[in-house]
């Protein structure tokens, strides 16, 4: 399950760039809460409060409890604008969670037991074509991570979507193909080392590279064939 995260609130009473300026000099950013069939709300957050959240690293994928005139709004952080230059958060969008609904959220993936791959044992590569997985949620039941076993891989073997067993109440949002969330690839010294002809050079980075990046062409390949 993702953290839940608390920011406190006010309501913005002004609209516009002029407003939202004397809001940023007084260490205030503006922002705003929309859906779920309600009006949108302007509120602004103090700053650093904002920027501890956002230096989580998962504050994208965390359900935010905005706490506004004693209530309090269950969000999910859809949009944060930056300023070009320092970087610093210039607006926020949050969207409003019904406990019953699912929303579209992308889950990073972690791997785990390496050590159990016979193949990256033996001098194999991992070679991971996505990073997050795009997944349709319950907003109550939204995973921080999904975690990948890789025991007894071998090089050359592929991890597709099918071969996930996705946390409860999540599904993938990509339903018209198997695609490849990483391979094991062999560098040039397993090749020599499986029988390959001789005289090869010593193995180098840019083979595995290119390996890699036949596996990304591939799979970006076939969502453009599905587009």
């Amino acid at each position: 399950m993702s953290d839940q995260l608390t920011l406190s609130a006010e309501a913005r009473e002004r609209a516009g760039k002029g407003a939202s300026r004397a809001l940023r000099r007084e260490g205030r950013v503006p922002a705003v809460i929309y859906g779920n069939k309600k009006d949108a709300v302007s509120i602004h957050v103090e700053e650093k409060e904002l920027y501890k959240l956002l230096m989580t690293g998962h504050f994208m994928n965390s359900v935010i409890e905005v706490t506004l005139d004693g209530s309090t709004e269950r969000t999910l952080p859809k949009d944060v604008h930056f300023d070009p230059v320092t970087d610093r958060p210039m607006h926020v969008d949050f969207l409003r969670l019904d406990k019953n609904s699912k929303i579209d959220v992308n889950v990073p993936v972690v791997f785990v037991n390496e050590e159990a791959s016979p193949g990256l044992k033996r001098g194999g590569v991992l070679n991971v074509v996505r990073h997050e997985l795009e997944l349709l949620c319950a907003s109550d039941k939204i995973p921080g991570e999904i975690e990948i076993d890789v025991t007894g891989l071998e090089v050359g073997d592929s991890i597709h979507i099918s071969a996930l067993t996705l946390p409860e109440g999540s599904e993938s949002a990509i339903t018209d193909r198997d695609f490849t969330i990483a391979t094991i690839v062999a560098p040039s010294a397993l090749k020599r080392e499986e029988g390959e002809a001789g005289g090869e050079d010593e193995v180098t980075e840019t083979e595995v590279t290119e390996q890699h990046a036949e596996t990304v062409m591939g799979e970006q390949g076939e969502e453009a064939d599905k587009s």
